[in-house]
């Protein structure tokens, strides 16, 4: 009887160091979900902001051109 209660006991500590290794991963990848999506955000304002700065030039040097 010891043997199956020892059994049981073993298969619950895995079961339970599986759940919390699962538990560890999904934190990090969430982690890493949160800022990739960060990154996406900063990158598309940045590439806003150029185009905008590429259209303000554009536009300085048509006006240099006529004068």
């Amino acid at each position: 009887m010891e043997s199956k209660e020892t059994g049981l006991s073993d298969l619950i500590k895995k079961v339970n160091d599986l759940l919390n290794r699962f538990n560890e991963q999904k934190g990090i990848i969430d982690h890493y979900i949160k800022q990739e999506r960060v990154w996406k955000e900063n990158k598309i304002l940045q590439t806003q902001e150029i185009e905008s700065l590429k259209r303000d030039l554009a536009k300085l040097q048509s006006r240099s051109e006529h004068e």
